[in-house]
């Protein structure tokens, strides 16, 4: 319903607007790694598919008003994204593992921590959206994201050494529908915005480490 007012705002004043997507439009991927072409596999009644289906149709609405009236819209498909300023209890798994590991509490992965994801500085992020919104005559979808891959014991590990934690690693049950692999495909993004990541995960776990010991500390 949203994104049916801001379309209807944006076709009344002839605004470029901008969709916020997500990876999770390929669900649980069976094309590694995911290009934009990828139409994604995705369980449309299980416990992650509200967020899943709720994503994808505001893409089709997007483009529904472009074609039929023209609107201006930019899709950028936000891959795992971190940094400081994340809430304490946001729930995703970089501030989980460090503000575990900041209080040398037990550190929680789901199945044996196996599975990858790719994490994307924030400020490389806003660098890619900011691209793309001043790019013309492209609306998109776009992958935005670090298409270097990294299990999450591996993160859960480059954590640990980073804050020094006494904490140790505990498995919990892998939830229904969790992807296996999460990898952008970038050339889109390399090709028609010159953009690429130029952050570093560890050195963006630093800052990130760093914003939550302050955090913590108040």
């Amino acid at each position: 319903m949203g994104a049916i007012n801001m379309l209807g705002l944006a076709k009344r004043v002839r605004a470029r607007i901008l969709q916020a997507s997500t990876s999770e439009v390929y669900g649980d991927p069976k094309v590694h790694p995911q290009t934009e072409s990828y139409w994604g596999h995705v369980n449309p009644i299980g416990i992650r598919s509200c967020y899943d289906e709720g994503k994808r149709v505001a893409e089709t609405l997007m483009m529904d008003y472009h074609r039929q009236n023209h609107v201006d819209i930019r899709i950028v498909r936000i891959f795992n994204t971190y940094g400081p300023r994340m809430a304490v209890n946001d729930g995703r798994v970089v501030s989980n593992f460090i503000v575990q590991a900041l209080r040398n509490q037990p550190i929680t992965i789901y199945g044996d921590g196996s599975q990858t994801r790719s994490f994307c500085f924030v400020s490389d992020l806003v660098d890619g959206i900011w691209r793309l919104m001043n790019t013309e005559g492209l609306t998109g979808p776009v992958n935005i994201g670090n298409p270097r891959e990294f299990t999450i014991r591996e993160l859960a590990g480059l954590v640990i050494s980073l804050t020094g934690s006494k904490s140790e690693i505990v498995s919990r049950p892998l939830p229904q529908d969790d992807p296996v692999q999460r990898q952008p495909d970038i050339s889109l993004a390399a090709a028609k915005l010159g953009w690429q990541p130029s952050v570093a995960l560890k050195d963006g776990l630093v800052q990130t480490i760093d914003y939550f010991q302050r955090r913590l500390a108040q």
